[in-house]
């Protein structure tokens, strides 16, 4: 090297409160509460923030599915069983004409005995938005027919296909997930109230309490997941309310799901109940459950939220695999699993693909739950 480096000392004088001085940044990091840490952190992990907002809107669209789907969920068309998906166009012969489908010609194959669909170019079926078409009972309560997209007067719209019976798939998809997800909501909830009771209970008190229900986790855990739910599921009456079937498949997963947050929940208990907080709580008086669930649990709610996100697609794949295999939901009731037990013959597959595509928002919906419980579990510990 040539001269020396250039460099440059600060004039002013060195005082120790001006060494201590905090930047605004430090001051703001410092001063932030544990929930405003966990969303800058979580904010970072874009993955997460993405996965959550897919999840909104699916959770979101279970409370317009009336208005979303093109079909009430009984719509039937006779004509068009097993018709493929309708490609949407906006050109026509080089002219925008806007979003819209052309129609189908149907014919039987005698050789297959097979219905053979063919776009007819000359049949131009545009779609309308914000319309009105197939009437429906809004939430089972009122009476509407108000559809956010809808087929062209005397026309179809089949995005997705429709089934054996002529039903369309998409706006049976657009059901199922109101009832798919709310099985897993409902489920998570009552996985939680006993895991959190019945696990604060072994934590806190420990001894021959905690010694008996550790061996009760240990029983049901022995047993195999699914055969287990298999069994349960089967022992529902038939002649039961598709109602009743509901609530009993949401009842069956989340009594079988609370083992591994009950566990969770007992080793932070067993670790904090000796803090000097919870022996002053003891001392002035405040009784057990008020020492669990004033001082203990929101010690670590953020681990707690995201055992929730991460136990959610397993309830989802629980009731998608029953119904799949004719123990869960069953008809009239529709949900992912009960439109994936229609494509269970290979044959049926091989000739209507587009059956398969329920699947789709099972592994959209379970992806989505696992990116956002990864990204909560690292947002759960900001100063990490």
């Amino acid at each position: 090297m040539s001269g020396p480096l250039p460099h440059t000392v600060s004039a002013a004088p060195w005082t120790p409160e001006a060494e201590e001085r905090l930047t605004p940044e430090q001051e703001r990091h410092f001063m932030a509460s544990q929930w405003r840490l966990m969303w800058w952190k979580l904010k970072r992990h874009r993955l997460a923030v993405l996965s959550g907002a897919v999840l909104l809107l699916l959770y979101a669209s279970t409370l317009v599915s009336e208005v979303l789907a093109p079909y009430a969920l009984d719509s039937r068309h006779s004509h068009f069983i097993h018709a493929p998906p309708q490609t949407v166009h906006l050109f026509h012969e080089g002219r925008f004409v806007g979003p819209f489908v052309y129609g189908y010609d149907y014919r039987l194959d005698l050789e297959t005995l097979t219905r053979v669909y063919t776009p007819n170019p000359a049949e131009v079926q545009p779609i309308r938005f914000f319309c009105r078409g197939d009437s429906y009972a809004f939430w089972g309560l009122v009476e509407a027919d108000l559809h956010l997209a809808c087929p062209a007067p005397g026309g179809t719209l089949f995005l997705l296909g429709t089934d054996r019976l002529g039903r369309d798939l998409l706006s049976r998809i657009i059901y199922g997930t109101r009832i798919s997800l709310t099985v897993g909501l409902f489920g998570i909830i009552i996985s939680f109230v006993l895991g959190i009771v019945i696990g604060g209970v072994a934590g806190y008190y420990g001894g021959w309490i905690d010694n008996v229900i550790q061996r009760l986790i240990e029983i049901i855990r022995s047993f195999p997941e699914l055969p287990l739910w298999m069994a349960l599921s089967a022992a529902l009456p038939v002649t039961w309310n598709p109602l009743f079937i509901y609530f009993g498949i949401t009842l069956i997963l989340g009594l079988l799901d609370w083992t591994g947050l009950a566990r969770a929940v007992r080793s932070k208990l067993l670790a904090l109940r000796e803090e000097d907080y919870c022996t002053a709580a003891r001392l002035m008086g405040a009784s057990p459950s008020r020492i669990i669930g004033r001082h203990l649990l929101p010690g670590f709610t953020s681990h707690l939220i995201a055992s929730a996100t991460l136990s959610v697609p397993s309830m989802i794949l629980g009731e998608t695999a029953l119904s799949f295999l004719g123990l869960g939901l069953r008809p009239p009731i529709t949900s992912w699993g009960v439109l994936l037990a229609e494509a269970q013959n290979i044959n049926v597959v091989a000739l209507y693909p587009w059956l398969m595509l329920p699947v789709v928002p099972v592994i959209v919906t379970v992806l989505a739950f696992n990116f956002l419980g990864d990204g909560l579990r690292d947002a759960a510990d900001p100063y990490r």
